[in-house]
């Protein structure tokens, strides 16, 4: 898998618009997964504090070190995320990024890939998505990041299980 924007392109991503922008790009409501991308190939810069809320009574920030860690050398992909329709045919790819977009700003509801939100330059993230017709997106998913894995050495930097 070619981990570029082109080659994420190539293989069906869509999208690519930041968080901010995410109400009004048209997410499909159906199953499918996401990329969360940082575009460009500088150092990062840690917070030691998150915009993201507390879900389940578990704070999201992160010792700035533990960050550090899982930082990937020459990855801009970020976090590999997936959304199912759900039981009552309500979630999707535009209800789940809603959520992690909402998460970002303080309400609680997307716990996984809260690393992204200690980024300094987190309001530039990019997000791109690809439906999964006929797929189970947790199938593709885990996928992706066994592609990623085997590429870089480890899970994408916000993926901390998978």
């Amino acid at each position: 898998m070619d981990w570029t924007r082109a080659g994420l392109e190539r293989a069906g991503f869509d999208g690519w618009v930041r968080f901010a922008d995410l109400p009004d790009a048209g997410v499909p409501a159906g199953p499918g997964v996401y990329v969360i991308v940082r575009p460009t190939d500088a150092e990062p810069t840690f917070t030691p504090t998150s915009t993201s809320a507390w879900h389940k009574k578990r704070d999201p920030v992160v010792a700035v070190s533990r960050l550090e860690k899982n930082w990937v050398p020459g990855s801009q992909v970020l976090y590999i995320g997936k959304a199912d329709i759900g039981t009552a045919g309500d979630r999707g790819l535009a209800q789940r990024l809603k959520e992690y977009r909402l998460h970002g700003t303080g309400k609680s509801g997307h716990h996984g890939g809260r690393f992204i939100w200690q980024l300094a330059d987190a309001g530039e993230l990019l997000v791109a998505w690809m439906e999964t017709p006929g797929r189970p997106p947790r199938t593709v998913e885990k996928q992706l990041i066994a592609d990623f894995k085997a590429q870089f050495g480890a899970r994408p930097f916000a993926n901390l299980t998978g």
